[in-house]
């Protein structure tokens, strides 16, 4: 039986998940913000037209923004990680084979659908997604992830795009692959992009029909088998249960320059915090921490960079440990005199939590350990991110990011959620559906 996969491709995320809560911005251009306010990384397809680029810096374009309305906003983790998760979530419900690739894209193993069943599967797919979510996705099907890919592509860049591109058993194939640029396929990098034009193969179906041994020659298995894809050959097979992460990283810049040491070490260690949860959330251990700082290389006055790294007697992901550590590396690093600009946590040489062998002399009682975070990370779960913390993550952020156009935490924070007035919506809507009236009248007040 031939294979059949699906590449669930979430449309413009981000600003997809601004436009939830907020639908008086449909058809109206939306663009979301890197950290600190800082470049362009998310814009709506209206915000496209208006010729606005990915990653430009936001202090550029403020006539666009002005002159065509358009709505920023600081990119909100929470929210996003949070639909997103819903998202997944109903796809793993639809088809249970998924394999999340990133935070907005999921392949599906749809081997099992009849073939005739396939296109009609993809569009209640789409309707599923949109109606339990409001997020718009577009969906590519064939035969091998690669041209999964593609056709998701070809759906999204197409004017009359339907949200569901099949391509298995379709004799349009070579057809569409004819008109896919070689470096818009799923692992054409600049080096590949680089050789194929100096081969000439400018198109996919141009590498489809490359000599396969060729390019193995000068690209290695890796591009042998981009040319196997395109011909209908699994290389890539689902991975439901990816590998665990063996390095976590955790930085962030600041929202102003910090120059006191005790500020500098809330941040660092706020991050150490988050690593210590992703290494628990794992179910792994980190043997070394690396912390660095280092000023605004784009300031003017005096510029310091540094990091250390600490090899941990005792594997762990327990954060009072890590922070015990980090803390004498941050003090080594730290020299007064400097405008600080960033700072960051890596834990590498990271294995499982099962079997992992201890030391002799480690006097840290490690099951209680174990239970009290287990508590406060059920506490934070329950209640909200860093309702409790350790003190040397202080109170006050002053150090936090830039966002001064952050959306509300919708559906991850309480005092967030909207709140209707049902007696109003009926005087004016009373056969609205409690998701028409969510959306209409949004966070007005009892």
């Amino acid at each position: 039986m031939n294979k059949v996969f699906a590449l669930v491709d979430c449309n413009n995320f981000y600003t997809s998940c601004e436009k939830i809560f907020a639908p008086v911005l449909d058809g109206k251009p939306v663009i979301v913000l890197s950290n600190n306010d800082g470049c362009v990384i998310a814009r709506s397809d209206e915000a496209k037209l208006l010729g606005i680029k990915m990653g430009v810096p936001v202090f550029k374009i403020p006539e666009i923004i002005e002159k065509n309305n358009v709505h920023v906003f600081s990119t909100n983790y929470a929210l996003y990680g949070d639909i997103s998760q819903r998202v997944m979530n109903i796809l793993a419900e639809l088809a249970p084979d998924t394999e999340i690739y990133s935070i907005d894209e999921a392949f599906l193993d749809l081997s099992g659908i009849p073939k005739d069943e396939l296109f009609k599967f993809g569009k209640k797919i789409k309707e599923t997604v949109k109606q339990w979510t409001g997020i718009p996705v577009s969906i590519g099907i064939a035969h091998t992830k690669t041209l999964a890919k593609i056709a998701n592509h070809i759906d999204k860049t197409n004017e009359d795009k339907q949200g569901v591109l099949h391509l298995a058993e379709n004799y349009k194939t070579d057809h569409y692959l004819k008109n896919v640029p070689v470096k818009e396929i799923w692992g054409v990098g600049e080096k590949y992009a680089q050789f194929f034009q100096k081969s000439k193969i400018f198109t996919a179906f141009d590498l489809k029909q490359a000599n396969e041994n060729r390019i193995k020659e000068h690209l290695g298995v890796m591009g042998q088998r981009l040319v196997l894809e395109l011909r209908g050959t699994v290389c890539y097979p689902m991975d439901s249960n990816p590998d665990t992460k063996k390095e976590i990283c955790t930085s962030r810049s600041f929202g102003q320059p910090v120059t006191a040491y005790e500020e500098l070490e809330q941040a660092t260690m706020s991050y150490v915090s988050k690593v210590a949860q992703k290494l628990r959330k794992q179910k792994s251990l980190a043997n070394s921490i690396l912390i660095f700082i280092m000023t605004n290389k784009f300031a003017h006055g005096p510029q310091y960079v540094n990091y250390k790294i600490i090899q941990l007697p005792v594997p762990t992901n327990q954060t009072a440990e890590l922070i015990h550590y980090a803390v004498i590396a941050l003090k080594k690093l730290y020299k007064k005199g400097y405008a600080y600009k960033k700072s960051g946590v890596i834990v590498s040489d990271v294995v499982s939590s099962k079997g992992t062998q201890t030391n002799l002399w480690d006097d840290v009682d490690r099951d209680k350990n174990k239970k009290l975070l287990e508590v406060i990370d059920n506490i934070n779960l329950k209640a909200g991110i860093e309702q409790v913390k350790f003190a040397v993550q202080g109170t006050e952020e002053i150090w936090h990011m830039r966002q001064h156009h952050l959306s509300p935490n919708y559906t991850t924070k309480w005092s967030d959620i909207l709140i209707v007035n049902v007696d109003e919506v009926n005087k004016v809507m009373p056969k609205a559906s409690s998701i028409g009236v969510l959306r209409t009248f949004g966070k007005s007040k009892k």
